[in-house]
């Protein structure tokens, strides 16, 4: 039996789903969701084989979701048309249907789904996002996991951000968190004009820096308004320059 979620906040979307999964009954719909946070939990408890999900939705959208998802399962999206959100399914979704689909569409969905190996979902879904997360909507807001709980966080609230293994810190006022991404994910998406990476390790938000003071050999600290001391490499200079004006 292969176990499925419906993630989507029109109830009337979630029925249709229902009813075309009737001609299917190897798959069980074992919960329906109204919301990101509620997704995100229920897949954690269930720990699905497949999820129908949306990704215009309120408080967390789609893909924020998926990104705090650990062992991802299967995801067959449906939205409605949105630029950035289809390059990415294009490229690497296991299928997508634009509300509103007809029932031939759907079943070519699950007959892909289907036909698919299960272990090439996981490596799919992490280059969907990466393809995602450049649309506009994606770089306001920084969403996050502590614990069960999800955070989400406004960038003109970050401090600055700093390597960590595989994670990035995010640094803000009320304290750090970890996001399963890249430094160089985040100097590709967040502002230019507003964070520069001045180390390999760091990025910092130019209206927290109060000055900057020589170092070491061709190094320089960046003090933050937090009393934070950001160590800033000879290229980073060179840029913070450049965007301070100075």
């Amino acid at each position: 039996m292969i176990r499925a979620l419906l993630i989507d906040d029109e109830p009337l979307a979630r029925m249709v789903v229902q009813e075309y999964l009737q001609g299917y009954p190897q798959i069980e719909v074992i919960q329906e969701c109204g919301d990101g946070f509620e997704g995100l939990k229920a897949i954690q408890q269930h720990q699905p084989d497949l999820i129908f999900l949306d990704v215009q939705m309120p408080k967390i959208n789609g893909f924020e979701m998926l990104e705090l998802v650990d062992d991802q399962p299967a995801v067959i999206f449906t939205t409605a048309f949105d630029e950035y959100a289809i390059k990415a399914f294009e490229a690497h979704a296991t299928d997508y249907l634009l509300k509103p689909f007809s029932k031939d569409r759907f079943n070519k969905a699950i007959e892909k789904y289907l036909t698919q190996a299960p272990h090439t979902a996981a490596p799919k879904q992490e280059n969907l996002l990466e393809t995602a997360s450049h649309s506009p909507a994606q770089h306001e807001r920084i969403v996050v996991k502590t614990g069960t709980k999800v955070k989400i966080i406004p960038v003109v609230d970050v401090q600055y951000l700093q390597a960590d293994d595989d994670y990035v810190s995010v640094f803000t006022q009320e304290g750090s968190y970890l996001k399963n991404k890249t430094m160089s994910f985040f100097e590709q998406t967040l502002d230019a004009r507003q964070f520069v990476r001045v180390h390999r390790s760091y990025i910092v938000s130019v209206q927290e820096i109060t000055r900057i003071d020589p170092y070491e050999k061709d190094s320089h600290l960046a003090i933050l308004k937090s009393g934070a001391k950001i160590p800033v490499s000879k290229t980073g200079y060179v840029k913070l320059k450049q965007v301070l004006g100075i």
